[in-house]
């Protein structure tokens, strides 16, 4: 069954509310969240990556279905906004994700090398202009612990 208008407000609202509380535990910054996503920053990827899953498993329990696409790099911050290729990386990632999934760029994956956190590979795949072909990763479920 679709949930009413007023259901689907209240569940949005509760996402948001654990989608904060998240981003909060693991030192983040959430910057921008509308209904259809969130962006927000951290100092360190595997926080970034834990936060993912912590917020994939409360939509879950909500009943609610996301995907998350993560990548690392130089940033502009101004304003309370953030932009840069690094962010454009980021948002091209997410579209490739499959509903459910972390997935990240290899740059993550890199550096967070020895945190106990596993991957799958997804392969190549050509972002829009970005030069070249970027292999990405499926964080593997039960692996952000």
């Amino acid at each position: 069954a679709v949930p009413s208008e007023a259901r689907w407000a209240e569940l949005l609202d509760r996402y948001h509310t654990q989608v904060r509380k998240e981003v909060e535990w693991f030192r983040g910054r959430d910057i921008e969240i509308a209904s259809d996503g969130f962006l927000a920053t951290f100092d360190g990827p595997a926080r970034a990556i834990r936060t993912a899953c912590a917020i994939r498993e409360a939509a879950i329990r909500l009943g609610i279905e996301t995907k998350a696409g993560l990548h690392t790099g130089e940033c502009d911050i101004t304003d309370h906004r953030v932009t840069g290729m690094a962010v454009d990386i980021g948002e091209q990632v997410v579209d490739k994700a499959e509903p459910g999934e972390v997935l990240v760029s290899r740059t993550v994956k890199d550096l967070v090398a020895g945190s106990g956190i596993a991957f799958e590979d997804r392969g190549e795949h050509v972002l829009k202009g970005v030069a070249g072909e970027w292999r990405l990763f499926s964080v593997a479920r039960g692996a952000c612990n």
